[in-house]
């Protein structure tokens, strides 16, 4: 294989093109598993097009295919997929505990090839060949694997660790003994120990993990991160939005570098942001994946109408199922997307299915408690915000109810009365169920809570999920997580 495999690149598909490979797609995936289990009991066979598919493939969440992973995590062969996964990656689910995601020989190239079209797509669009000359740094979780009837399982982040490019095998950090460090505090002051008088160009992950990198860097040395790695040009993230934590992160650099972000997930690698000057994502329409969309107000539907990227429609928030060559058959991975360009398909992350606030019928998504408080901190520039998370507090008297913003602030607002007024002007300006609950006095004005310093780094320790793939929800439908991580405080 090419050091760049251009059969996986989806840069520069018109929409009519998208659509052509998107069918190919999905007709190679149903032919290649028809004696799959799954395809003899999805009647494979005799699905010639995406009609027959969806009156053949209902839509599945985890445990709608848990019966399948376990016969998979038994060592049974031929069950979504042909033959075995090469692994099986290892994650939380909120609902389902512990999940276990077929990652097969041809699922890998998707998240390998994705990554790599990352990078030559920035080096291309740049040219220059300068943050490629120094270290490059992805904080993930541990790549230690275990092995159950001839499967590897670990974390995804891990299993990549085992299939990096071969341009950066010499080049990356942190070294594979401190990388199989278990505890993330224990592994973040190694991984300091380690990186201090490297010439650090690159740096990927989870932006709150890659903040706690950089403080610990920062109260060691009590330099800004531009002092320590002046050559700093790239970073890469995902998991969440990063407009939380830019200013923080830039702060604590120093300056502005060049930002990336990724929408990857065990599932699959779905899209990349391959323009700098637009935070938009690439949708990767030619990787293995068959994408199908449900618009978000129909998910809860008894019979929700799927469709494929023909049919869709620029900002309107969708929840996005998935097809691939894992084994994953219209399969619901939780995440909402709105289209913002069609020439080529370019999406933006909205938030979760199972992250919302409606406990009085506002219908509040994660999208829109990020956009406001993007648009607050705007004019509070002095404004510097840690982590947060959102929840209904409802009250027995009449107009006590709101919601309750629980914010860890790095710098708070010189004026917090008037920054509280200002974030629930936006939410209103966004969301309009809000406005009428709040002009009918059912809701009254959202109220912040300041969490203490480590709020929330706490608490994800507590549950033991500190660093990694691991995030904070940003929505709860009920008040149960901010006590849980007060309680912490």
């Amino acid at each position: 294989m090419s050091l760049f495999d251009k059969s996986y690149s989806s840069s520069g598909f018109s929409h009519s093109e998208a659509i052509i490979k998107q069918k190919k797609i999905l007709n190679k995936l149903v032919k290649s598993s028809k004696d799959t289990k799954f395809g003899k009991d999805h009647n494979f066979r005799n699905i010639n097009n995406y009609e027959d598919f969806k009156n053949n493939v209902p839509i599945r969440d985890y445990e709608g295919f848990r019966g399948y992973i376990k016969k998979i995590k038994n060592g049974e062969k031929d069950i979504t997929w042909r033959n075995k996964p090469l692994y099986l990656a290892k994650t939380s689910g909120t609902t389902s505990g512990t999940k276990f995601i077929p990652i097969t020989k041809e699922s890998l190239q998707n998240h390998i090839n994705s990554a790599k079209h990352l990078l030559y797509d920035y080096f291309k669009k740049k040219k220059k060949i300068k943050p490629f000359l120094g270290k490059v740094m992805f904080l993930s979780g541990s790549p230690s694997l275990d092995e159950e009837n001839g499967i590897k399982i670990g974390r995804l982040s891990g299993i990549v660790n085992h299939h990096k490019p071969v341009f950066l095998k010499n080049k990356s950090l942190p070294s594979k003994k401190i990388n199989q460090i278990e505890n993330w505090e224990k592994k973040i002051d190694k991984i300091v120990e380690e990186t201090l008088g490297q010439d650090l160009r690159i740096i990927g992950g989870i932006p709150p993990w890659i903040q706690m990198y950089f403080d610990v860097l920062i109260e060691k040395t009590g330099k800004k991160i531009s002092e320590i790695f002046p050559n700093l040009e790239l970073l890469c993230h995902g998991g969440v939005n990063f407009q939380p934590y830019k200013s923080n992160l830039f702060n604590s650099i120093g300056k502005e570098i060049d930002t990336l972000e990724t929408f990857p997930a065990s599932e699959g690698f779905f899209a990349y942001q391959d323009d700098l000057d637009s935070d938009d994502l690439l949708l990767q329409v030619n990787s293995g994946i068959f994408f199908e969309f449900i618009e978000l107000n129909n998910l809860n539907n008894e019979n929700p109408k799927r469709i494929s990227i023909d049919e869709i429609k620029l900002n309107t928030n969708y929840a996005i199922l998935i097809t691939s060559n894992a084994g994953l058959w219209s399969y619901d991975i939780g995440d909402t997307i709105k289209f913002t360009n069609i020439n080529p398909l370019k999406i933006k992350v909205s938030g979760r299915t199972k992250q919302y606030i409606s406990a009085f019928g506002e219908h509040v998504i994660v999208d829109e408690v990020e956009r406001s408080l993007k648009k607050t901190c705007e004019k509070f520039n002095e404004v510097e915000i840690v982590e947060f998370t959102v929840g209904p507090r409802i009250m027995n008297q009449k107009s006590r109810s709101h919601h309750e913003w629980f914010i860890e602030f790095k710098s708070q607002p010189f004026n917090f009365k008037d920054f509280e007024n200002e974030l629930d002007f936006n939410m209103k300006k966004l969301n309009i169920y809000y406005k009428d609950l709040r002009k009918d006095k059912i809701l009254s004005r959202l109220k912040i809570t300041k969490a203490k310093k480590k709020s929330f780094i706490n608490f994800m320790k507590s549950i033991g999920k500190l660093g990694g793939q691991n995030k904070v929800p940003r929505l709860s439908n009920n008040i149960k997580l901010i006590e849980k991580i007060k309680k912490l405080s």
